[in-house]
């Protein structure tokens, strides 16, 4: 961390964005008052602020040096509340408003990692005339249906039967969420994620995180509130390929642009061949729960989480962060 960072004067009046009006409301709170408690611990003038509850003539009032924003999904993590900052000049933790709209949107980040080539699933878009039988024909039976502007797991069904319209119920679930779905191919494997601290040639890639949810289902209640779900880390992969995916992940990351901070989910697929690593989603404001997993990795670099934060927040900014 910067010298300045360990002056807790130095971040004048923070802001500590959470709650919200995404589906994860929840999952926000508990993220912002951790970040918050671990501010204060620090000595830091951090404040809650709570755009579902407090209009924004508050938030331009309220006169913060600086923002965390501790907002998940829709109208969060999304360019929108990046935009109102950029607005007001006041800097904030993350990636940018072009690099958060992208990165939120599972279906433009999926193109253009398809574009230069990054592994990721075979998907289809899904829409009411379109033929779920030449879908199964093209990605295979076993298929995740998501809306593609939603986080943790919310609106996603797996789909692995198709004599009962099954895709098309899924088809409909994720609708109700969002009206961009698609359909990915399965990719089963081992679960692991990334996380990124820091902008462009500066980026680096923490100990990578192994999940191991019961049944392979790694849902809501898995990541937030299960104390079944088992996470190793460092994940217990050769290191010659956990700096693979490493260096993947960090190349995805800055080609949408992504900067602050951040986490890439990845699957790893072992065949005939080997391991072959696929990337999910890039969130670009992660959980920090107590089951979060950016935490986890941190720790694992002698990293504790209100040093974490400050790290985070050191980097606040405006505009490009690459």
């Amino acid at each position: 961390m910067t010298g300045p960072a360990l002056d807790p004067k130095s971040f004048g009046k923070v802001g500590v964005l959470l709650g919200g009006r995404s589906a994860e409301r929840e999952v926000s709170i508990m993220s912002g008052t951790g970040v918050l408690q671990a501010l204060r611990s620090r000595g830091i003038d951090a404040h809650p602020f709570d755009p579902a509850t407090q209009p924004l003539a508050e938030l331009e009032a309220a006169r913060f040096d600086r923002a965390f924003i501790a907002l998940h999904g829709r109208f969060g993590e999304d360019g929108t509340i990046q935009g109102v900052l950029e607005t007001l000049r006041v800097p904030y933790t993350g990636s940018g408003v072009q690099a958060s709209s992208i990165a939120i949107d599972k279906l433009i980040t999926k193109r253009l990692w398809a574009a230069e080539e990054i592994p990721t699933p075979a998907w289809r878009e899904l829409h009411a005339h379109t033929d779920f039988g030449q879908v199964v024909a093209e990605l295979g039976d076993a298929l995740i249906v998501k809306p593609v502007r939603e986080g943790s797991t919310i609106g996603i069904t797996k789909v692995t039967s198709h004599d009962r319209n099954e895709l098309a119920a899924a088809h409909e679930a994720a609708l109700a969420y969002d009206d961009v779905v698609i359909a990915e191919e399965l990719i089963r494997g081992r679960e692991l994620t990334c996380a990124i601290l820091g902008s462009g040639v500066a980026a680096r890639a923490l100990p990578l995180v192994e999940i191991r949810a019961p049944g392979a289902n790694y849902d809501y209640q898995s990541k937030y509130f299960s104390d079944e779900t088992q996470y190793l880390c460092p994940a217990p992969v050769e290191d010659w390929l956990a700096r693979d995916v490493q260096q993947l992940c960090l190349r995805a990351y800055n080609l949408l642009g992504a900067g602050g901070w951040g986490r890439i989910d990845v699957m790893l697929h072992q065949d005939a061949r080997g391991d072959k690593p696929y990337l999910l989603e890039l969130n670009t404001s992660p959980g920090m729960t107590s089951h979060s997993l950016v935490p986890m990795a941190a720790r694992a670099e002698g990293i504790d989480y209100a040093d974490l934060v400050l790290e985070i927040l050191s980097q606040a900014s405006l505009g490009v962060r690459a």
